[in-house]
Formats: C-alpha cells, sequence, structure tokens
C-alpha cells in the first residue's frame, strides 16, 4: 500500500532539510511537497529529491486540497509552512495571521476532510516567552509569546491541539529551539552574521548582544521529527533542544574567528522592541519517551555550517538578490552606515 508524506513549505530552510533527510530514510514513500515560493522559499534547496511539487498556498483551500489530490493511499502531514522573522512580524504583523493562524486551520479542515494518518505541527519554543536563567520550558508551561510572530504560532499550536481534542485527529505539535545548518535563508541570524563576515561588512547584533537562545543543528532538527512522526504520542506536545546555550554575542565571535575576521566588524545596533532575552526548552520528554539525543555539538556542526555558506557564495548571491534586496537595505542598511 502506498503510503505518502505531505510536506508543507518543504522548499524552505527546515523544511528542505526534512525533505533530504525523509528521502533518504524512507525512499519507497510518496513525497508531496506544498511550497507558495515566497520570499524565502527556494527549490534550488530541495534538487534532486524525487517528489511532487505543488506551488500553493496553505491559506487557500483549493491550493490545499490539490496537494492531497496528489497523495495516495496513507498520508501524514509534516506541516513547516510559516511565517518566521520576528522583525518582519513587527513591521507588518497580517501576513503571519494569515499564513500562521489561517493557513494552519485550512490545512486542519483539509486533512480532518481527507482522513489523515497522522498531523505534526512544526512550532517553536518562543511560544514559551522568555524564562529566567536556570530555568527552562516544559510541555506544559504557560505559553506566553511576546512578539506578533511567536504569538501567530502560538495560536497555531492550540488550533491543532483543539483539533485533536473536538474532532480526534491525530494530531502532534514540535516545539525547537534555533536552528542553523545549510540552506538557511540570510535574513536569519548565523547565515546574515556569515554573509556579511565574509565581505567583511559589519555585523548589525542588537542591543549589548547577550540575549542567550538554545543552538541546534538542523540536521538533529529533522532527526527528532522522523522520531516523532513514527512513534510520537497522539495529542502530545514534543519539545525539540540542543543543549548549546550561546549568547548571540558568542555565536558572532565564533564565526568571526573561524572566518578569521576581526572583531571590529561587530555593530551594537539599537535593540528591537519587546526582545526576549533568554529561551530554554526543555526536551526531557521526547528524549525519555523516544530515546532523541542531538548528535551534533556547537563547536562540530557551527565549522561545517561556516564552511557550507563560505563554499556556497553563489547560492548566498542568488537568494539575496531580487525579492531579498529590498528587505536586507531596508532593514539593516541605515543601521550600518553609523
Amino acid at each position: 500500500m502506498t503510503e505518502t508524506i505531505l510536506v508543507t513549505g518543504g522548499a524552505g530552510f527546515i523544511g528542505s532539510n526534512f525533505v533530504h533527510a525523509l528521502a533518504a530514510r524512507h525512499p519507497d514513500r510518496l513525497l508531496v511537497n506544498l511550497d507558495a515560493l515566497t520570499y524565502a522559499g527556494n527549490l534550488e534547496n530541495v534538487a534532486g529529491v524525487d517528489q511532487t511539487f505543488i506551488k500553493g498556498d496553505i491559506a487557500d483551500v483549493e491550493d490545499v486540497r490539490r496537494a492531497f489530490d496528489a497523495c495516495e493511499g496513507e498520508t501524514c502531514v509534516v506541516h513547516f509552512a510559516a511565517e518566521t522573522h520576528v522583525d518582519r512580524s513587527i513591521q507588518a504583523s497580517l501576513p503571519f495571521l494569515r499564513t500562521n493562524v489561517l493557513g494552519t486551520q485550512v490545512l486542519l479542515d483539509v486533512a480532518r476532510e481527507r482522513g489523515v494518518a497522522r498531523f505534526l505541527h512544526v512550532s517553536t519554543d518562543e511560544v514559551y516567552g522568555p524564562v529566567a536563567p536556570g530555568e527552562s520550558s516544559k510541555e506544559e508551561s504557560r505559553l506566553d509569546p511576546r512578539n506578533p510572530y511567536s504569538a501567530s504560532k502560538a495560536a497555531s499550536d492550540h488550533l491543532v491541539l483543539a483539533a485533536h481534542n473536538t474532532h480526534g485527529l491525530a494530531a502532534i505539535v514540535t516545539r525547537c529551539s534555533n536552528n542553523y545548518g545549510p540552506y538557511q535563508f540570510p535574513e536569519k541570524f548565523v547565515p546574515l552574521m556569515i554573509a556579511n563576515a565574509r565581505e567583511d561588512q559589519p555585523l548589525p547584533i542588537y542591543g549589548d548582544g547577550l540575549y542567550e537562545r538554545d543552538w541546534i543543528h538542523v540536521t538533529d532538527h529533522c532527526e527528532a521529527l522522523l522520531e516523532v512522526l513514527a512513534k510520537g504520542r497522539v495529542g502530545s506536545v514534543y519539545n525539540i533542544a540542543g543543549h548549546e546555550h550561546r549568547t548571540n554575542l558568542d555565536v558572532v565571535k565564533f564565526i568571526l574567528e573561524r572566518l578569521g575576521k576581526p572583531l571590529s566588524l561587530i555593530r551594537h545596533v539599537e535593540d528591537r522592541p519587546g526582545h526576549d532575552r533568554h529561551y530554554a526548552p526543555d526536551a526531557g520528554r521526547l528524549e525519555t519517551e523516544l530515546g532523541w539525543k542531538p548528535r551534533f555539538t556547537f563547536e562540530e556542526a557551527m565549522p561545517e555550517t561556516i564552511r557550507w555558506y563560505d563554499e556556497h557564495g553563489e547560492w548566498l548571491e542568488r537568494v539575496r538578490s531580487g525579492a531579498y534586496r529590498d528587505y536586507y537595505e531596508r532593514q539593516y542598511g541605515s543601521r550600518l552606515e553609523t
């Protein structure tokens, strides 16, 4: 019997890495990739993968139905598609509500309509809001999102769990910490810092740079998702973490050192509104129930990530041109000149 995995947002950063991991682990499964190909989506990221690609918007019910029409047999959904950049959510929140909230509900409605076997919703640890140093967020912790992006993701989490509780949908939610690795769009922190350092351009850091995050390599995240998809308890939430806590300033210094660039490239810029100081998800449930643990340390995987972007300069230039260039200049240009 044919089995299908329908991935939404499979041309984006984490989604494309998951598509590669899925194809390697389950080459016998039909893969359907639904992606709107917005500025952060790139089919080059999934080149060479055997898949059925559907260009479509998860907030458009007919686009979602077209994607399900391409599925065969028992179907599972892995839902990545989202607007994800905090800065842009502060500038304009409505696109985040449309995609992350309305789009998730449309997807849930059609998933129930088609009787999916499992629905895995990929979320973020930012829904918990900040925690004090030495503390961590557990799956049962109160959600306290502090910016429009995290608020929209918290709303989508609630909708997914409501679909399970109300309609019996076999849904699971995961909440992961900060990812890094190949194919990440260079508005995000790590590839932006690498790209600027390569060109000897200033590296903008908000405030004092002491905002701390847990960092996880995207391969570890994808392997955790495959475990949850296969063995996770429906109706549950699983935190995913790399157990690698670093401040933004520490990460930037690490990148500059590996590239042989001076610390004088660092530029402290005006802080963004409502900037959460410290995130720390506790992944104990995932590790205890499913036996997953991260394989990569920051010291091992970050140099590989830096090397990947350094060796894919043409890819960086292609994705930084076009739609991204205007945003990049608007967001950072004036600050970098001061």
